[in-house]
């Protein structure tokens, strides 16, 4: 029985043996892939952190240009209140300018025989001036030896030219 004792213990020792080749054979290729992944994660690291670094220039750019754009939206407010306030005034304006044309058409329309008559009187007067100037200068003509007839003849020349 001593014998089945050294041949199990070195069965054993056998099986040990093959469990520790097998386990180093394991343990190398899980080294080996582990290794591997070490790699990877330092490549990613490092495009990590530049895409971290771009990223928070990104992220500045995007803040300045959003505080620009804040800046400007504020500006243009006023410009758009001050258009604003144009419009309230051209339409005030032009709302006065109804106004006044109403007021002028209704006082026309109740003086418009008024002012038919001054109309008149004023043509009236015209013709008064006109005849009184070709008296004088027919006066003036007669005092001066010229008769009428010469007169209107010597316009005419004058006219021409």
């Amino acid at each position: 029985m001593e014998i089945l004792l050294y041949l199990s213990a070195i069965v054993a020792a056998i099986s040990f043996l093959f469990l520790v080749i097998f386990l180093s054979i394991t343990l190398r290729s899980l080294r080996s892939t582990l290794d591997n992944v070490s790699r990877t994660l330092s490549g990613l690291e490092k495009q990590l952190g530049g895409v971290t670094r771009e990223t928070t220039e990104l992220l500045h750019k995007t803040n300045s240009l959003a505080d620009d754009i804040q800046k400007k939206s504020e500006s243009l407010n006023s410009v758009i209140e001050a258009v604003k306030d144009v419009g309230h005034s051209v339409k005030k304006f032009n709302q006065s300018l109804q106004n006044i044309t109403l007021t002028v058409n209704q006082k026309l329309e109740q003086n418009k025989d008024k002012i038919s008559q001054v109309v008149q009187l004023g043509n009236v007067l015209f013709e008064l001036r006109d005849k009184w100037k070709a008296r004088k200068t027919q006066n003036n003509s007669y005092k001066r030896g010229i008769h009428p007839s010469d007169n209107a003849l010597r316009e005419k020349e004058r006219s021409r030219y």
